[in-house]
């Protein structure tokens, strides 16, 4: 066995690969169809669940401003910890990216797409004994309609007209159609809480495979395995503690020392001094996720466009992706689609470093001075020498950014969504009008660029009912034309996820849909002493 088919087995061990894929590839790596089948029989018998064990990750985005309810859920940290206690209606495949059952084992839309009946699963109950009823799925999706509730998927949800009940089924009525309603669902804010969460959204009590023993904001959390779980196929270790560690040189020493089996967020510039460590394996997954400089399109100096202009042209991507991400990305263009998306648009020019061109909006935006730019290491990884690098660039066209480095503590609350010109991250999302519903058309909650048109909100709404898939796509080229030209988001790489652990950790899942395995880290990996 060659370097090459040791490494296909490694990936189907650590249930990275699919038989389909490996077959293919080992045979064209010169393996007769007796010999793959055989490796793959042998590495996937390797990939064999084992239970028991405490699990500990050392996780950077916590903040003690950090909330129990997942309705208000923002940080990568709570991100793992919802996914850990609570379920969706439906989750999405981490291959394919497809709607796969959940609490809903199954749906049906009308011929337009307009109204979806949703099958709720039998038979499952909460962490405190209750069963789940069609009542609570109702009480929790209207939960997040209500602008009160502050949910980060409020713009999802202003979507569907009606949610309600008939009989045991789950009817939602929508504006309009929308062949992506299930995927919509996936929204890791959506969980399923006993009586919607109205009584105490902070209760942090779902259907989820662990139950949450112990939970202090921007400290740590802790779970013991939830022994009446209605899967079998997750929940493999007994108990599981989170650490918070936003410090990256922190989170490394206690990975390599063997403090903690799994961290995120690992700067691509350390890989290489962490891959000498015999007992530490990289986990680098490529995905939706992007790297961002927002500025508020209704905030001046923002509000010119011309002024926004100048800064996309200012940016030196190809020198971040490199520097930044030591080569574990890609260039961005400005607009948050990528080629993993379905109906990806084509043919758009990709924006490139150009000072002339930046010297020339600045010069025409009339603005003289400094730009502010407020940013954290807790943003994205290497995200302060970002903005030093962004500070460098910007010279050479005569625009004067002047860096704040803000404190990672309560980054998200005081600076992120709030500040006019900030750095932050996100993970993408399962559909492209997932991803602008949620963060650019201008009822969104999480509308972190003021990017508030109406001819825009018009075209989401035209293709998210546009069954057309032609239409469609030319729809979205439109769409990221606009955001890319005329938007407030400057968007330099989309970024690889690059998270490690140690070699105990077995069957991690690279899921394309959100990093550190779209968050179910914790409960599909096991552990082998």
């Amino acid at each position: 066995m060659n370097d090459f088919t040791k490494y296909l087995a490694g990936r189907v061990t650590a249930g990275g690969m699919n038989r389909r894929e490996f077959m293919g590839r080992a045979m064209a790596a010169g393996l007769t169809l007796a010999a793959a089948n055989s490796l793959f029989a042998a590495s996937a018998e390797a990939q064999e669940p084992k239970r028991g064990g405490n699990l500990k990750l050392g996780l950077e985005g916590a903040a003690t401003t950090d909330s129990k309810d997942p309705a208000k859920a923002l940080s990568q940290f709570m991100f793992v910890v919802g996914r850990n206690w609570g379920d969706m209606l439906v989750e999405s495949d981490p291959s394919t990216g497809a709607p796969v059952p959940a609490l809903a084992e199954s749906w049906e839309p009308s011929a337009d797409a307009s109204t979806w009946t949703f099958n709720i699963r039998k038979g499952v109950k909460f962490h405190d004994g209750k069963e789940l009823t069609i009542d609570d799925v109702v009480k929790t999706l209207q939960r997040h309609t209500d602008e009160k509730s502050e949910s980060g998927a409020l713009g999802v949800m202003k979507s569907i007209k009606e949610v309600k009940a008939d009989g045991d089924k789950l009817v939602l009525v929508l504006t309009e159609g929308n062949a992506d309603m299930p995927l919509l669902l996936t929204d890791y804010h959506l969980i399923i809480q006993p009586n919607g969460g109205i009584d105490d959204p902070n209760a942090m009590i779902g259907t989820g495979p662990y139950k949450v023993t112990s939970f202090e904001p921007g400290v740590r959390a802790t779970f013991e395995r939830n022994a009446d779980d209605w899967r079998q196929d997750r929940g493999y270790v007994d108990s599981i503690e989170m650490i918070a560690m936003n410090d990256a040189t922190a989170r490394i020493a206690a990975l390599s020392s063997g403090q903690v089996h799994y961290i995120n967020r690992v700067d691509p510039k350390t890989v290489d001094l962490l891959k000498r460590a015999p007992t530490v394996e990289i986990l680098n997954t490529s995905g939706r996720g992007h790297y961002v400089f927002i500025m508020h399109c209704d905030t001046a100096p923002f509000d010119n466009n011309d002024l926004r202009l100048a800064l996309k042209y200012a940016m030196d991507r190809e020198t971040l992706v490199q520097k930044i991400l030591g080569g574990y990305g890609k260039v961005g263009n400005d607009f948050p689609i990528n080629e993993t998306y379905a109906l990806f648009p084509e043919g758009i020019e990709q924006r490139a470093y150009d000072p002339d061109k930046a010297a020339f909006h600045y010069k025409k935006s009339g603005h003289s001075g400094s730009v502010l730019l407020r940013t954290s290491d807790v943003a994205f990884p290497g995200a302060v020498d970002a903005a030093v690098l962004y500070q460098e660039s910007a010279k050479k066209a005569g625009i004067n950014i002047e860096v704040k480095r803000e404190p990672g503590d309560g980054y998200w609350s005081n600076v992120w969504n709030v500040q006019p010109f900030s750095t932050s991250y996100w993970g993408g999302r399962p559909t492209q009008d997932q991803m602008y519903s949620t963060a650019y058309l201008s009822t969104a909650e999480w509308n972190d660029t003021r990017f508030k048109r109406p001819d825009f909100d018009k075209m989401v709404l035209e293709a998210r009912s546009e069954l057309d898939n032609d239409k469609r796509k030319e729809l979205y080229r439109e769409m990221a034309m606009m955001v890319r030209d005329e938007g407030g988001v400057i968007l330099p790489m989309f970024n690889d996820f690059v998270n490690a652990s140690t070699k105990q950790v077995k069957g991690y899942v690279h899921d394309t849909g959100n990093d550190m395995s779209n968050g179910y880290v914790a409960t599909r990996v096991w552990l082998e002493s």
